[in-house]
């Protein structure tokens, strides 16, 4: 087994570089993982990149197997599928998914490790991390069939949202936008598209994950009476204003928040490891290849990073291989 691997670190805010890092032996509970794919979680992932987590969410937004602290030096991300090379029979030669940041191999505990099941190709399973907050968050909303669903933020997070509940029966499912390139999205989902203000209102159920005070504003205003708006965004320390006066007590709406590291209630008993098993058996539907839209190499991580914290490209995620690593 080789003693060392290849891991992307954050050097200082905004500077990002290869090392090479030391791999620790491998205990009797312990996989060896060799990487095929990470995906990049572009808003979290930049927002750490640009040195922008604020000091008070420093515990909340560690990553499982992150090294250093924030800002910097730190080893982040938590989107990575591999071949297990080392570890208990039945999981050595399978592919799992693992919370691991971006590095050639790695040595977790074998309970780290998903295996990704073989109607799911590898590529796509970098997914399951998002798929995973998406799944927590239709079970915190509980739609009922034939439901009037708006999704208010069409990022990666609310297009995986969309593409779950897209198979809802009877219900009509919306993401909602401000990017009309948005809408080819919708459409390889299998959803309806629109912008915020050609958005159908009357919703039973709004879920947002714009991350922006319109946004918010907006999910409300496309409720129907005894409407309820599940929020998913992260805004970190920022102060959001939100228009709890005119309609919102005469119609009786409600704003809840949904979150991923606590397993929903509703479904408590399934536990991380159920949930997760969830999001990979969804991914063998191939309309989430629809949030997968760039491929690059690991080494091209340090120069990658400044251009997506530019908002180029404009992927949803950006998928990283590591054939030539």
């Amino acid at each position: 087994m080789p003693h060392t691997a290849r891991a992307f670190w954050l050097r200082a805010p905004g500077e990002g570089e290869i090392r090479e890092v030391a791999l620790p032996e491998p205990g009797d509970g312990d996989v060896v993982v060799r990487t095929l794919h990470t995906g990049v979680s572009r808003g979290t992932e930049t927002l750490v990149f640009s040195g922008a987590v604020p000091r008070s969410q420093y515990a909340t937004m560690r990553a499982p197997f992150q090294e250093g602290e924030f800002p910097a030096p730190v080893k982040y991300g938590y989107l990575a599928v591999g071949v297990v090379e080392h570890g208990p029979a039945e999981l050595r030669g399978r592919t799992v998914f693992c919370l691991h940041p971006h590095q050639t191999r790695f040595v977790v505990p074998a309970a780290a490790v998903t295996p990704v099941p073989d109607d799911v190709p590898p590529g796509r399973a970098v997914l399951a991390g998002t798929v995973e907050t998406a799944v927590n968050a239709v079970w915190d909303a509980a739609p009922l069939v034939g439901d009037r669903i708006a999704v208010v933020g069409a990022g990666l997070v609310g297009c995986s949202v969309a593409a779950v509940l897209a198979g809802l029966p009877g219900a009509r499912v919306e993401l909602v936008d401000v990017d009309p390139a948005r809408a080819g999205v919708a459409a390889a989902l299998g959803v309806g598209f629109a912008s915020p203000d050609g958005a159908l209102g009357d919703c039973d159920l709004v879920v947002h994950a714009s991350a922006t005070e319109a946004g918010l504003a907006r999910s409300l205003e496309l409720l129907a009476a005894e409407g309820e708006v599940i929020e998913l965004s992260w805004y970190g320390d920022r102060r959001v204003s939100l228009p709890l006066g005119e309609a919102f007590h005469p119609r009786r709406l409600a704003v809840r928040s949904s979150q991923v590291g606590t397993v929903s209630p509703r479904r408590a008993s399934r536990g991380y490891a159920g949930r997760m098993a969830l999001a990979l058996r969804l991914l063998a539907d191939p309309r989430f290849d629809a949030l997968v839209g760039g491929e690059h190499a690991f080494d091209e991580l340090p120069a990658l990073l400044p251009r997506l914290a530019a908002g180029e490209p404009p992927a949803l995620c950006v998928r990283v291989r590591y054939d030539d690593a």
